[in-house]
């Protein structure tokens, strides 16, 4: 459903929320989810630009979550990564425009389902989503 990129940039901003705003290196991500490190520096690049990210330099330096996990939605990441979604709607299909008021085959479902979609998961914020992946994980462990 989402982009390798928008993946990888919503595992280092997790692996960030894990981190209690300690400074990590690039490096250390992308080891930990396999990702190539100069890849996911550019990555982290754009997250900085967004303001989600912020980077310190120097010998001690690395990177941390800019604001607190629960200000930062998973939603914001997604448009730092692919840009905000476009003026005009497109049919699911790819057939044209797609609106209330030229609706394809399907837009009454689909708008049911995309509103469900941004309510559940992508207005989601990043601490909700940490704290379900580290049940899921213990889970995983105890079974």
């Amino acid at each position: 459903m989402f982009s390798e990129s928008v993946k990888h940039a919503i595992q280092a901003m997790i692996y960030l929320a894990n981190n209690n705003n300690q400074l990590v290196m690039v490096n250390q991500i992308a080891e930990e989810y396999d990702i190539p490190k100069y890849y996911l520096a550019k990555l982290v690049q754009t997250l900085v630009k967004h303001h989600l990210i912020k980077s310190v330099q120097g010998r001690n330096g690395g990177i941390r979550l800019n604001k607190p996990s629960t200000k930062i939605k998973i939603i914001d990441i997604i448009h730092a990564i692919e840009g905000p979604s476009p003026e005009k709607e497109m049919c699911i299909f790819g057939l044209d425009e797609c609106s209330d008021f030229v609706p394809c085959p399907i837009h009454p479902e689909w708008k049911k389902m995309k509103l469900e979609l941004n309510d559940k998961i992508l207005n989601r914020n990043l601490n909700n989503l940490n704290k379900e992946l580290m049940k899921k994980h213990l889970m995983l462990q105890n079974s």
